[in-house]
């Protein structure tokens, strides 16, 4: 198992480094790999050079980032509500960030990506706070179960309110809708800059949370024999999962399936031990989310489908796939 484990991560690692190269030179126009390394490390501020520089690499390194966040929280939240149909949005992450969204569209008139970012990070954090107030009250505390209900009701209601503020204003519908497709395009890197900070703060606690996460999926009646201090524990998962997940809304929108399916394909590979499912599920997420970016620019070219939109199309008939031929691992 640790050789495969070892191997799994040095072919996820090559897999990355090759979409990144074809995220580079694969658009709209194509560019060579020559062009790509001079682009890199010679450039001379022609064409391609700009491409690359300007629009290109940023775009792939945002990519790499959210596909790591939204593997890392799709997997934390599996195991947290030790659900495996769970995704990040779960807990309201999203639902929270797009209601924020049309609320600085609506009474602040924020037209400005720069600006939604601010607002859609917020609203996440707001949302989870309100799923795991609700989750935690009574004398049980917070359970899988009932994180999951609050996380339910919370997301409906928001989507609810979302629905009705975009069908009484046509600015804040045009706006939100640009939003609300997910897509790592038309961001630079003062985007990636904004977001990084909590990010990686989020990728700490989500490592440092591995180890107690392993003991709760014993049971926690068994964690808790264990020593393990399971109210903590999933307190410390739930500020990952927001930091990470509503990073990566808040800088790309809501982004479908990732979280979802990322998580089973690395336990397939390397276990249940989250010390390992972790690292996987962030590369994996990075791979893919790259390379539906990648095949949108190709499928319609000159123009292009969001990665949002590839990602939908292409995930739900691959889950079911996964789910007849593997079945869901119990959690």
């Amino acid at each position: 198992m640790a050789r495969r484990r070892l191997i799994g991560l040095l072919l996820l690692g090559l897999a990355l480094v090759a979409v990144c190269v074809a995220s580079i030179a694969v658009g709209a126009k194509p560019i060579p790999l020559d062009g790509v390394w001079h682009a890199l490390f010679e450039p001379t501020g022609v064409e391609d050079d700009v491409i690359i520089r300007s629009l290109r690499v940023p775009r792939t390194l945002i990519g790499i980032a959210a596909g790591i966040a939204l593997g890392v929280g799709g997997a934390l939240m599996q195991g947290h509500t030790r659900n495996p149909l769970a995704d990040p949005g779960i807990l309201g992450v999203t639902h929270g960030a797009a209601l924020a969204v049309v609320l600085s569209i609506f009474l602040l008139d924020v037209s400005s990506l720069y600006g939604y970012i601010w607002f859609a990070f917020a609203g996440s954090m707001i949302a989870s706070v309100a799923v795991f107030l609700l989750g935690s009250a009574g004398r049980g505390g917070s359970s899988p179960v009932t994180l999951a209900l609050a996380g339910a009701a919370v997301s409906a209601l928001m989507h609810g309110l979302v629905s009705a503020i975009v069908l009484l204003d046509q600015q804040s519908l045009d706006a939100f809708r640009f939003w609300q497709v997910g897509s790592i395009a038309g961001r630079d890197l003062t985007v990636l800059s904004q977001v990084l900070p909590f990010l990686v703060v989020g990728l700490v606690l989500a490592f440092v949370n591995a180890p107690g996460l392993n003991s709760i999926a014993l049971g926690e009646d068994v964690a808790r024999a264990l020593g393990t201090r399971v109210g903590q524990t999933r307190v410390l998962g739930v500020v990952a999962i927001t930091l990470l997940v509503g990073g990566a809304v808040a800088a790309c929108g809501p982004i479908g399936f990732l979280g979802l399916v990322v998580p089973h394909l690395a336990r397939a590979l390397v276990g249940p031990d989250y010390r390992w499912l972790l690292p996987l599920s962030g590369l994996f997420g990075a791979v893919l989310i790259l390379l539906a970016d990648v095949v949108g620019r190709v499928v319609a070219r000159p123009s292009e489908v969001e990665v949002g939109v590839m990602l939908a199309l292409v995930g739900a008939p691959f889950f079911v796939v996964l789910v007849r031929r593997r079945k869901l691992v119990k959690l």
